[in-house]
């Protein structure tokens, strides 16, 4: 029984030989990008190595998959997302942006639940809402990004200056006062999260 569970809990191995072919190990069957999309669907943990060198590139197999569904016309991504996130590459703040995103997307995914009754509502009572919906949920990620980079090249004063229901501005002491807050709080939650995986 506990071999059973040691085996669903493994990743499958996925080999990526030379000519570009991708093997599962487990099926012992050659698969696509489209089949490793579907198991990442349906929940179905892998890693992908390469054939000759062993050498782990499931990160950038998985970064190809998001690359292919752009290029089929689901665009996920904003473009201003995007800008932004390469502009952090390099940027004093890199190392903080891989685990804020990994927690901004737990939580997201944690209410999805929420979200899709919120959306079958708004369905109900017309495109507005979902529409509302969407641009508050591109606003509220573009602002976490934003966390990282407040003095990003591209950035129009007027972003910075908006606050919601006629709020005060912030003057940029207090935004950089308030930026620290956000970067410990945010230590603080990674440190917590190491701990829980240990």
């Amino acid at each position: 029984m506990a071999e059973e569970t040691s085996k669903a809990q493994n990743p499958v191995v996925i080999k990526k030989y030379a000519n570009r072919r991708l093997y599962n190990t487990q099926t012992s069957s050659y698969v696509t990008l489209d089949h490793l999309c579907e198991m990442v669907k349906a929940g179905t943990e892998f890693e992908v190595h390469d054939a000759r060198s062993g050498e782990d590139i499931t990160r950038s197999v998985l970064t190809q998959i998001i690359f292919e569904e752009e290029a089929k016309g689901q665009s996920l991504l904003p473009i201003h997302f995007l800008r932004q996130l390469i502009r952090l590459y390099g940027d004093s703040m890199q190392a903080f942006v891989p685990g804020y995103l990994d927690l901004s997307m737990e939580s997201f995914t944690k209410n999805q639940e929420a979200m899709r009754t919120r959306i079958a509502e708004a369905f109900g009572g017309g495109g507005q809402t979902l529409e509302n919906l969407t641009r508050q949920n591109f606003a509220m990620f573009e602002r976490a990004m934003q966390m990282f980079s407040p003095f990003a090249p591209g950035r129009r004063p007027e972003e910075s200056e908006q606050r919601p229901n006629g709020a005060a501005e912030t003057k940029p002491s207090d935004e950089i006062s308030e930026l620290k807050g956000e970067i410990e709080a945010m230590r603080k939650q990674l440190a917590e999260l190491s701990q829980q995986r240990k």
